[in-house]
């Protein structure tokens, strides 16, 4: 399992800290022990916001200009679309309050199931009560990063 490239799904709009720290920690392990690929959409929406919208207060927008605020996301959707449909081999999803909150999540492992791409999903809550829809979206469950970190290094 050399070669590949990861997305890593999640919440950002309403995580803590917009999931910046498990991201980058299982980015470093991923890239470290897999030499896998990594899209870390922390590290893309910083680019994205550096290049083409900087010095703009992204959350604020969606109060104070709406319309802005859309025609960004569009373009972050976008983005994330074409890196799941293009470029990724498979997704690693961690499923919490974040995530069930917003809606990112549940269209990357929608356009992640469509195109065929694996889904690991790792989350604490009992699979009883994700939604049916990302249940229908994934692959395969884990309880948490370590035994995620153990199926892929045995793959």
């Amino acid at each position: 399992m050399t070669g590949m490239r990861v997305y890593l799904s999640g919440g950002m709009e309403y995580a803590e800290g917009e999931g910046l720290e498990w991201r980058r920690e299982l980015q470093k392990w991923l890239e470290a022990d897999l030499r896998h690929e990594v899209f870390n959409p922390n590290v893309e929406s910083n680019r994205f916001f550096s290049t083409h919208h900087p010095n703009v207060d992204f959350r604020a927008l969606k109060r104070d200009n709406v319309g802005l605020y859309q025609t960004i996301v569009r373009s972050l959707v976008e983005i994330d679309c074409r890196e799941i449909a293009e470029r990724t081999d498979y997704v690693i999803c961690f499923w919490d309050e974040g995530a069930a909150k917003g809606a990112g999540t549940k269209g990357e492992l929608t356009m992640a199931r469509y195109f065929g791409k694996p889904v690991y999903l790792v989350t604490s809550y009992p699979l009883h009560d994700l939604p049916g829809w990302i249940l229908g979206c994934v692959t395969k469950t884990f309880g948490g990063f370590e035994e995620l970190k153990r199926f892929l290094a045995n793959r």
